[in-house]
């Protein structure tokens, strides 16, 4: 029996690239999907898997265990009506048997409605707005009278990553954090002029970036949450003083006018996704630093040229401008300030006072996010091992393997202790290798043998020894070099060009590794690395997820593609094995997550299928493996992102609502989650079971 949902093709401009609006490139990204790779590198690895006869045109995607453990409170992101949309909800037809507990839920049909909608049986309530109070003090919002002071005491714009930690000692309280990725100016400000903002407009939009910690409290009887305007909260911007660890501290590509000493960074921007440590700390990822910078082109030393190429510097990519109100921007006046961001920051909610780490020995790229797995047994156990993705085509997966294990505790010991976990150990890039690259066409068709799989590799890149002293693995390249040039490092060592690698999360049980390779538009195409196996589409437009097996502390694993997103009833995907007419349609997967019941959850950012962005579910074994079900969407022209999975609640970010081209402020197009004629605001939603039963269940 099929499941009754609508499923869409991709209009013809579409072809070959997401849905995501091109105002949304400008800001979150510069355009990079628009422009060309910064990966210009000819890896050994493809000329060693291609098929010689055949061109490249012919060739034509612990932490998580302490989120379970924070499930019975954590949220998930939904619009300001207490009741679910049924408009655009169905019953799901499955191929037997029951419903895996965690996925017992009416999936919510593809739609293009202006709500977050949710599945029959459920509420949801707007958790936190762009805008709202965070710090006592802080004023009411007012999108005609917003100054930089206000703005800085308030919830940033485009909430992205969200975790949850219980405040120590406070029952039924936690610590909601989240990324507040970018700035849309157009969307912030009516009668804003592109690439012609105010000094008040600037400083307001950099007040808006950053992170944001605040004490929010369960609501006895349902699963909302209540911030807590109080002085556990904190405001994290692009001005907030940072300290730089590792082998790029103090190196002569990271000093300043400011900062001679290269020691002291101003900020944080960009932050995309992130992870929740298991000593209690928050990691987030720096992604789509560069295009915050302005007059790229004046540099005229060609290292410093070659380096910012190829992290995809381009004059045309910086529609904030900040660089015209604070030199630091400018690359003609701070050619180093670009080597100071692209880091995984660390974030200590439970002292408001503390200074953010930066991490170098994590390496410098588009960090989606970082992620921790500690392995639990055998001779390396309690070794704390990271996970991250470079979020840009034919970037690549990386992880960090610690050697020193944690302290359990919040005492100030064990704080300074567990901060210095991601100073010490070595980063890796990976390589992977198919089992059939001789099946590999292009089109997406399975090999003979009825799955995407294969082995892989890490390579290592940087060694960082207790005393701080660190040895690069790469030829011609120093550590220093290495930590703030890592996408050079790791085009040394041959990594595998992959298709947009984003989140990327171990399984709190299995610790299988998985990654959402979310798209590729130049796959395939001319002058670019052909399919794969691991990335088996030409002109990939819904990407994949990727499930790794790896030997946490060694350098071999395997790998298999889990999905292989798009339309089901397209021959170019693939759910695990699953009856592809018993699956929701599903296209560009971004952040994943887990539930209590050990399925994954993924987040969408630029459905190619003429649909809202949405949260989905995913079987992971048995003979249910590759199930998924759509359990909401997001409001029109938003995206997906932040989920927390939890027994109770779920939690999801909406980021960007109404942001769609050829509208702004003036003229939005969109009114949630306020609705009649309020400008769109990016929040953070609850969504929770009638009767507080538990989440698909």
């Amino acid at each position: 029996m099929r499941i009754p949902l609508q499923l869409f093709a991709s209009s013809g401009d579409q072809v070959g690239r997401s849905a995501r609006a091109q105002v949304t490139c400008r800001y979150k990204c510069g355009e990079a999907c628009w422009h060309e790779p910064g990966n210009s590198s000819d890896n050994p690895y493809f000329r060693d898997v291609l098929r010689s006869s055949a061109s490249r045109r012919a060739v034509l995607r612990s932490s998580a265990g302490a989120a379970v453990a924070l499930g019975a409170t954590s949220v998930l992101a939904a619009c300001g009506s207490d009741t679910g949309s049924s408009a655009a909800s169905s019953s799901v037809a499955t191929s037997g048997g029951s419903a895996r507990p965690g996925m017992n839920f009416a999936a919510v049909a593809p739609n293009t409605e202006d709500a977050l909608v949710i599945p029959q049986g459920y509420r949801q309530d707007v958790v936190i707005r762009w805008g709202d109070p965070v710090l006592p003090g802080a004023p009411e919002f007012d999108f005609a009278k917003q100054t930089p002071e206000a703005q800085a005491m308030q919830f940033g714009f485009n909430n992205d990553f969200a975790g949850l930690i219980p405040v120590d000692g406070v029952s039924g309280h936690h610590y909601l954090l989240c990324n507040q990725e970018y700035t849309t100016e157009e969307f912030m400000f009516a009668g804003y002029k592109p690439k012609e903002p105010t000094e008040q407009q600037a400083r307001i939009s950099m007040a808006a970036h950053g992170i944001t910690v605040l004490e929010v409290s369960a609501t006895p009887g349902s699963g909302a949450l209540t911030p807590v305007v109080g002085q556990r909260n904190r405001r994290i911007t692009a001005s907030t003083p940072m300290r730089l660890t590792g082998p790029a501290a103090g190196s002569a590509f990271v000093t300043t006018s400011a900062d001679p000493a290269g020691t002291t960074v101003l900020g944080t921007i960009a932050n995309c996704s992130g992870g929740l440590t298991p000593w209690g700390t928050m990691l987030s990822g720096e992604e789509n630093f560069n295009n915050y910078f302005s007059n790229a082109s004046t540099v005229t030393d060609p290292a410093t040229k070659e380096n910012l190429e190829r992290y995809s510097f381009e004059d045309d990519g910086d529609y904030h401008q900040w660089g015209r109100f604070d030199k630091r921007f400018d690359l003609a006046q701070e050619p180093n300030e670009a080597n100071r961001f692209g880091y995984v920051v660390e974030v200590d909610p439970h002292d408001p006072s503390s200074t953010p780490i930066k991490h170098s020995a994590l390496g410098r790229l588009k960090h989606e996010s970082a992620t921790i797995h500690v392995v639990g047994s055998g001779p390396d156990a309690g070794t704390v091992v990271a996970y991250s993705g470079d979020d840009e085509r034919f970037e690549y997966i990386y992880k960090f393997v610690s050697s020193r294990t944690m302290k359990t505790g919040l005492s100030a010991t064990a704080r300074t202790h567990n901060t210095g976990i991601l100073d010490e150990g070595t980063l890796y890039v990976a390589s992977f290798t198919g089992n059939e690259p001789q099946a590999i066409d292009g089109s997406g068709k399975l090999p003979p043998s009825g799955s995407f799989a294969g082995t892989g590799t890490w390579h290592p890149l940087l060694t960082v020894n207790a005393d701080g002293s660190a040895r690069s693995h790469v030829d011609g390249m120093d550590p220093a070099q290495v930590a703030v040039f890592t996408r050079a490092a790791a085009d040394k060592v041959g990594a595998t060009k992959m298709d947009r690698p984003e989140d990327i999360e171990p399984h709190p049980r299995t610790g299988k590794v998985y990654c959402a390779l979310t798209n590729n538009s130049k796959r395939g195409t001319e002058g670019e690395a052909a399919a794969d196996t691991a990335n088996p589409r030409n002109e990939n437009k819904n990407g994949q997820i990727i499930e790794i097996t790896d030997n946490h502390t060694g350098t071999d694993f395997t790998w298999d593609l889990l999905l292989v997103c798009g339309d089901p009833a397209e021959a170019d995907t693939y759910f695990g094995g699953f009856d592809k007419t018993a699956v929701s349609p599903i296209s560009c997967p971004d952040n994943v997550a887990f539930d209590p019941h050990g399925n994954l959850w993924i987040s969408t950012d630029g459905n190619a299928l003429d649909s809202n962005d949405g949260l989905f579910a995913v079987a992971l074994d048995g003979d249910r493996r590759g199930e998924t079900k759509q359990f909401l969407t997001v409001p029109v022209g938003a995206e997906t992102c932040g989920p927390i999975i939890g027994r109770d609640r779920v939690i999801v970010c909406v980021q960007h609502p109404g942001e769609l081209d050829d509208h702004s402020a003036d003229n939005p197009a969109s009114h949630w989650p306020d609705g009649g004629t309020s400008q769109p605001r990016p929040a953070v939603v609850a969504v929770w079971r009638d009767g507080g039963a538990p989440i698909g269940v």
